[in-house]
Formats: structure tokens, C-alpha cells, sequence
């Protein structure tokens, strides 16, 4: 925050806090302590840097309050005190929606339910004159466009206004994800051993926007990390957000300077009929073990192992994982070693705490020989269930608590468009190519890819690079990898889709490839027993995998 606030000029300071983890952990910080429920680092934060901001005009807007936005408030209040400042804080609330729970057909006893609000009540908020804004569950993108409509006048109408607001939001939510983090181009990155600089968005009256970042900050801003971001846990090409649904294969990126990137045009349409919901359940209790096979016949070892400890569980579901095969001859012990790892759910914390626990270290002296695991026994932890859902615009009341106390029902827009249910493939807009198949080479030859989660769903991102080569060159490439990622033929370069539905997307104009992977993560991030349970590996093992390229792309 400080960072931000010194390096150069700012109209407004947005902070992204919330993914549905965090509204998990906000729920059980909200067990101990009705008081919680908010990010408390923003608070520290506050500390710091509030005189600043208010000396420099620069507003701040954060959904740093989670579930209690309120008690954010409030307690930003007593800092501001605290340090002799008198700001003028609003918040706003609505999101919770847990006594709709059941009408939504997720039954109830729901920790956290929360709808994802749009940017108008924060909007509200600033027009009236707030320094701060904190609220609960807005959208990521919505910390963007509140501040945009607050500035630029737009109304709930101003749909490629409002889409163009939401894309460069979009970009931003993540932080240095859009300046270098995360980015399989990395390589190409200048001063990697800065700190990667956050990134800022120039949005004009049109709603087209110019990404960029402070002077002399670490990373770079280009096409390549700017669609990074923009292709990052998405779905269709219909981005539906509260406010409007966005068109993103409408969108076009130009660098026009140095870490300057231009977003524009981008088009909208009218928004969803219903409100997204994010909700997360208890799940039960679960714990893990790893053990170490090293060297020869790891797969036997593994099996008596899997026989021996699986006697004596007794969790409602025990997952093992895969063992791959140290190379032969390896030259270090650790090269030689593989790891098999345990995972155990259930219901109540006996079966797997101290009964799991002390089952896998009790095998010590009389399992395979070299047995050893990468970590001490734990104790079980609780874990949660994610759950989509949707619920009527009627149902929820956006409201913003203005500084003087005054309460603001925000309006609905209105009209909606329907949502479309039937997702799918888009066929390519180029005509197709002869087969001239040369080489095998790493997908990643000259394609990126960003991946992440979406609840139980897999995304991911995949585009060619702006790497210099000539306009031809490139089209053919984008070409090459629209005819490759077909439903049909992901699950030949990733088996673990083998039996899941698959949606890919095509955005032409950026050259990329949407993959939306359907159960992938089972019931979410805080409940998969996978390996990379958030997904976030996933683009870079599908950039490893080895694909037939034609010479001439190369």
C-alpha cells in the first residue's frame, strides 16, 4: 500500500482480498469471535498508510470486509482516531444471503453465503464524499468499476463503458500478476531481482483503459503479461458480472509504450437475471501423510505400504496418490526418491487424527526398507465445501452505509439478459491447414498459459506469444493452436480429463484459448485431495507436454 501511494500519482488505491478460501477462514474466524469476519492485515495497513492517502486525495476502496464489513468500519475508525485523522468511512452491505440458503438448493447450515455485488454502491459511497470504502462480497473487478461510474457519471446503462471498467479490473484484482507474476514468460522479464511492481489502470471516460505500472518498479507491463491476467479463471466468453456481462472476445490489447498496454473497445450487454452466491460448508476434518520411496521397486513398496496403513484406517475416504519412477542410476538420493502421499477425510476428527497419525508412523520398523516421511505427524484440520449457487436480484439488498450514518439502497439495474446454460465449443474462425507435422517440441514452445480454479473447476489460459516473429508467422500460429485445443483433444494432452466434460473457447483477438475443465477440483480448493488443489500448476504441466508443430512455425 505504501508502495503505491509514494510512487507516483493516484486518484484511487483498490485492494482485493477475498477469494472463496478467504470467505472460508473469514467463516471460521467468525466462530471464535462474532467481532472477525474481516482482513485483518488491512487493518495494519490502514495504520500505515491512512495519513498518507489523505494527504495525497487518494481514496481507498477494499473488500477487505469480508463477512462484516460494518465491524471494518468501524474498527478503520479507531485507527483513524488513534492517529489524530478524521476520515469520512462508508461501507457496504447485502452480500450475506444465509437465510436464503434453502431456497437456493443448498440446504442450510451454510457457514458463509454471499452474493458477488457489483460497483454502483461503492460508487454511491464515494460520490458522497467517502475517503474509505471497504465492503464484503463485491466482485474483484468491482473495486475498479465503482470508482470509474463515481468519476466518469456512467449509468447503469453504460454497458461497454461499464465492460471496459470490469476488464481493467479484471487485470488488475491480482496484483503483480499482470506485471510479471505467475507469467510463463518470465525468462523474458527485465530485473527479476526487483520486487514485481502492482499494477495501474487508466481508465478513460469511454471505458477504455491503459494498464501500466510506477517508474522503476520490478516486471514489465506488455500484451503478453496483461492477457495473462485476462484469460485467468474465466469461463465462456461471456464474462457475466452484476453490473454487465462483458464481451471478451471483443477485447484487443496494443502496447503503445513502455509498460503500457491499451484495452479498447470492449463491448457489453445488459447483466444476468441472477446474482452468483459463493457459499462454503464445514466439510468434516482431514489430514495427509507423505512418505519416501527411494530407489529400486518403489511401486512395491508402495503397494505394501497402501496395504498395510489402509488396514487399519477408518476415514470415510482415503485417497492415495500416483507414484512416478525415479530415473535409473540417479546421482543424488533425492533424485532417486519419489514420494506417495495419503489424504483422509471424514466427517468427525477421531478417524483421522491421532488413529491416522499414529497408524502411518507406528509402520516405521516394519514397512519397506528405507521408509521415511517429509513431515512429523499433525493434527487434523477442518476443511470446507464450496458451492456455487445463484439467487434472485430481488432477494438481495445492496445497501451503502454512508460516513454520517445514513443508509443508501442501491437500485437494481435492469433489463437482464438470460443466462445461457449451454456452454460448449466455439469453432474456430480460420479455415483449416494441411497437417504437415515435423517436430515434437513442448507445447510451450511458443504458447503461454495461466491457470487457476474456478470451485470445482480447472481454467486454463493458453496463448501464443507476442515474440517478434512476423504477422503471418503468428496468425498461423494462433491457427495451429485453435485446431489443437479441441474438447476431443485436451484429453490426450491431459489424461486427467479423460473422463470430465470439457468447454474450450476461442478469443481471436488475443489469440487464446479458454479450457474450462469441469470437476476437476472436486468440491473446491479447501476439500481436493489433489496434488495442486487450486489448479495453479496445471498451465505449465499442459506447456510441458509434448505436441507434433509444423517447421514452419517454428
Amino acid at each position: 500500500m505504501r508502495e503505491m501511494l509514494e510512487g507516483g500519482e493516484l486518484d484511487v488505491l483498490t485492494g482485493d482480498y477475498l477469494a472463496e478460501l478467504t470467505m472460508l477462514i473469514l467463516g471460521k474466524d467468525q466462530l471464535k469471535d462474532p467481532s472477525l469476519g474481516y482482513a485483518r492485515t488491512f487493518v495494519r495497513q490502514a495504520e500505515d498508510c491512512l495519513g498518507l492517502a489523505l494527504e495525497r486525495g487518494v481514496k481507498i476502496v477494499s473488500n477487505a470486509g469480508g463477512l462484516n464489513p460494518a465491524g471494518l468500519a468501524d474498527r478503520i475508525r479507531e485507527v483513524a482516531t488513534g492517529l489524530g485523522l478524521d476520515p469520512q468511512v462508508a461501507h457496504v452491505e447485502g452480500d450475506d444471503v444465509r437465510d436464503l440458503t434453502a431456497s437456493m438448493g443448498v440446504g442450510t447450515g451454510a457457514l458463509t453465503a454471499n452474493a458477488y455485488l457489483g460497483g454502483f454502491g461503492i460508487a454511491a459511497a464515494l460520490t458522497a464524499g467517502a475517503d474509505v470504502v471497504v465492503t464484503g462480497r463485491v466482485t474483484d473487478a468491482s473495486l475498479v468499476v465503482g470508482p470509474a461510474v463515481a468519476h466518469h457519471g456512467w449509468s447503469a446503462t453504460s454497458y461497454d463503458e461499464l465492460a471496459g471498467a470490469v476488464v481493467a479490473g479484471h487485470v488488475i484484482e491480482c496484483g503483480t500478476q499482470a506485471t510479471g507474476g505467475n507469467f510463463s514468460g518470465f525468462l523474458s522479464l527485465p530485473d527479476r531481482q526487483k520486487p514485481l511492481g502492482f499494477p495501474l489502470a487508466e481508465v478513460a471516460a469511454d471505458g477504455s483503459s491503459v494498464i501500466t505500472k510506477h517508474a522503476g518498479t520490478g516486471g514489465a507491463v506488455t500484451v503478453d503479461t496483461v492477457t495473462a491476467q485476462l484469460v485467468y479463471e474465466i469461463q465462456s466468453t461471456r464474462y457475466l458480472g452484476p453490473d454487465v456481462t462483458v464481451h471478451l472476445d471483443s477485447v484487443r490489447l496494443e502496447q503503445v509504450g513502455e509498460d503500457r498496454v491499451a484495452i479498447g473497445p470492449v463491448v457489453g450487454e445488459a447483466p444476468p437475471e441472477r446474482l452468483k452466491v459463493c457459499v462454503n460448508e464445514l466439510g468434516g476434518w482431514r489430514n495427509s501423510a507423505e512418505f519416501v520411496l527411494t530407489g529400486l521397486d518403489v511401486e512395491a513398496k508402495a503397494e505394501w505400504v497402501r496395504e498395510q496403513l489402509g488396514a487399519r484406517l477408518t476415514a470415510a475416504e482415503i485417497v492415495w496418490s500416483d507414484v512416478t519412477i525415479p530415473p535409473a542410476d540417479a546421482g543424488t538420493e533425492e533424485s532417486a526418491s519419489t514420494l506417495l502421499r495419503c489424504t483422509v477425510k471424514d466427517p468427525s476428527p477421531d478417524p483421522v487424527g491421532r488413529a491416522f497419525t499414529a497408524a502411518a508412523v507406528e509402520l516405521a520398523l516394519g514397512s519397506y526398507p528405507g521408509f521415511t516421511m517429509t513431515a512429523p505427524p499433525a493434527p487434523a484440520t477442518p476443511f470446507g465445501i464450496y458451492r456455487p449457487a445463484y439467487v434472485d436480484r430481488a432477494d438481495v439488498t445492496h445497501t451503502v452505509v454512508h460516513a454520517d450514518g445514513r443508509r443508501e439502497v442501491v437500485a437494481d439495474p435492469g433489463p437482464y439478459t438470460p443466462l445461457d446454460e449451454a456452454p460448449g465449443a466455439r469453432p474456430s474462425p480460420y479455415p483449416g491447414r494441411a497437417d504437415v507435422l515435423t517436430r515434437r517440441l513442448p507445447l510451450g514452445t511458443f504458447v503461454h498459459a495461466r491457470s487457476g480454479d474456478k470451485g470445482g473447476d480447472a481454467n486454463v489460459g493458453l496463448w501464443v506469444a507476442h515474440d517478434g516473429v512476423d504477422h503471418e508467422t503468428y496468425d498461423a500460429r494462433v491457427q495451429w493452436l485453435f485446431k489443437l485445443m479441441s474438447p476431443r483433444g485436451i484429453p490426450v494432452l491431459l489424461p486427467e480429463a479423460a473422463d470430465l466434460d470439457v468447454d474450450v473457447w476461442l478469443l481471436p483477438h488475443l489469440g487464446a484459448v479458454n479450457v474450462v475443465i469441469h470437476g476437476l477440483l472436486g468440491e473446491g480448493v479447501a476439500a481436493s485431495p489433489r496434488f495442486d488443489p487450486q489448479a495453479k500448476g496445471l498451465g505449465e504441466w499442459l506447456r510441458s507436454r509434448h505436441v507434433s508443430i509444423e517447421d514452419s512455425l517454428i
